[in-house]
C-alpha cells in the first residue's frame, strides 16, 4: 500500500488497526455475561501487548554487558531496544540510549495500554498496541517514510498523550525505590521535557533523568546517516552501568503503580454499579 503520500498512509493505518478494533469488540460482547471467559479474555490480551517485563529483561542484560566491559556485545544488543547506530557508542552514550529507550517505552508498552485498557477494554488494548507498533514500523521522518507514516505517528502521539504524562508522574512517585526524590524528578520535568522533540518522549525520559541523577539527550544517529540533536533532560553525569541498573527497575516499579491504579479504579467502578 505504500505511496509518497499522506492520504494513503491515513488508509493504511486504518486498514491496519480495524481488524485489531473488531476482534476486541468481538471478544468483550462474546464474554461480557460471563464473567470468568471475560477475565481470560482480558488477561490474555493483556500479556499480549504489555512488555515491561521485556524492557526490564533488556536493560538488566544491557548493564551486564557494560559491567563486564563487553563493548560490542552491549552495541549489538541496544538493537533490542532501539535503533540508533551503536558502532561508535561508548559505556555511557550506551547507557544512555538505552535508559532512554526504556524510559518513552515504558509508557508506550505499559502505562498506555493499561490506561487504554482500562478506558476501552480489550479494543482499547488491542488498537493502542496496533497504533504504537504501527509508529515504530512507519513513524519515520526519512524520505520513504515522511508522509506516508504520518497518520501512524500522530495517532501515535495522540494516544499517549495522557499516559506519558502519568508515567512522569508515577515515575516522581516511586522515585524513592532508585535512590531518587519526588520533588526532584518533578523539578526535572517541568524544566526539561518541553526540551525533547516528541510530545510525550520528553515527560518520560526527563523523569527517568531527575529519578537517576543523570543527564540524558544530546547527539543521536540513525541509520541512513540521520542526526538529530535533542535538548539536554536532566543534572549530574551520563549515565553508566549502574544508572541502567536502576532504571531498568524504575520500569518495574512504575508499571506495578499503575497497574494498582488500574485495579483500583476498576475497584471503584464495580462498587458503583457501573
Amino acid at each position: 500500500m505504500w505511496a509518497d503520500s499522506r492520504a494513503r498512509g491515513v488508509l493504511f493505518t486504518a486498514v491496519a488497526l480495524t481488524p485489531l478494533a473488531a476482534l476486541g469488540a468481538g471478544l468483550e460482547m462474546l464474554t461480557r455475561r460471563h464473567p470468568l471467559a471475560h477475565l481470560t479474555a482480558t488477561a490474555v490480551a493483556g500479556w499480549v501487548v504489555l512488555g515491561a517485563g521485556s524492557l526490564e529483561r533488556e536493560g538488566a542484560a544491557m548493564a551486564g554487558h557494560l559491567e563486564r566491559g563487553e563493548l560490542p556485545a552491549a552495541r549489538t544488543r541496544l538493537g533490542h531496544l532501539c535503533g540508533r547506530l551503536a558502532e561508535d557508542l561508548d559505556e555511557p552514550e550506551l547507557a544512555r540510549a538505552a535508559v532512554e529507550s526504556m524510559a518513552e517505552n515504558t509508557a508506550d508498552s505499559a502505562i498506555a495500554s493499561l490506561w487504554w485498557g482500562s478506558i476501552a477494554g480489550i479494543p482499547g488494548l488491542l488498537v493502542h498496541r496496533g497504533a504504537n507498533t504501527l509508529d515504530a514500523m512507519v513513524g519515520h521522518r526519512n524520505a520513504r517514510y515522511a508522509h506516508f507514516g504520518t497518520a501512524s505517528a500522530r495517532l501515535d502521539d495522540l494516544l499517549d498523550l495522557a499516559p506519558a504524562r502519568l508515567t512522569a508522574a508515577l515515575a516522581a512517585l516511586v522515585s524513592p525505590v532508585v535512590h531518587g526524590h519526588p520533588g526532584q524528578v518533578a523539578r526535572i520535568v517541568a524544566r526539561d521535557a518541553h526540551a525533547h522533540p516528541s510530545p510525550n518522549g520528553g515527560w518520560c525520559e526527563a523523569a527517568w533523568a531527575g529519578a537517576l541523577g543523570v543527564q540524558l539527550g544530546g547527539h543521536n544517529v540513525y541509520p541512513g546517516g540521520i542526526a538529530e540533536d535533542r535538548g539536554l533532560l536532566g543534572d549530574g553525569p551520563r549515565p553508566r552501568a549502574g544508572e541502567l541498573r536502576r532504571a531498568a527497575r524504575l520500569v518495574r516499579w512504575v508499571t506495578l503503580a499503575a497497574a494498582a491504579l488500574a485495579l483500583g479504579a476498576g475497584a471503584l467502578t464495580a462498587r458503583s454499579g457501573r
